[in-house]
């Protein structure tokens, strides 16, 4: 029973934590152009999160086109600098973009 209930609460603290992110990703705008499942004008999350899978350096490559914007990786539309993203809420951002299955 309190295997269970370890169990249950590291699920809860896992799922509040990516509904966080997902809240941090809308009040940041990041969700008028991205979906986690399908793509809008930019890619979904879970193509970003296969595409750099394994890759050590995704967490602040990504942070870093988050806060600059960036180009040419996913098509012809150019991904505006997001100047509301501090560094720290870029990362976290990018990590829970990467998690995306």
């Amino acid at each position: 029973m309190k295997r269970a209930l370890m169990i249950m609460a590291a699920m809860a603290a896992i799922s509040t934590s990516a509904m966080a992110d997902q809240a941090l990703a809308t009040a940041k705008n990041c969700m008028a152009c991205h979906a986690v499942d399908k793509k809008l004008v930019g890619p979904s999350y879970k193509d970003v999160a296969k595409k750099y899978a394994g890759d050590a350096k995704a967490v602040d490559m990504l942070a870093g086109k988050i806060v600059k914007g960036g180009s040419g990786v996913w098509g012809a539309i150019p991904m505006p600098a997001n100047t509301q993203v501090s560094d720290a809420e870029a990362k976290k951002l990018a990590a829970w973009v990467l998690s995306q299955k």
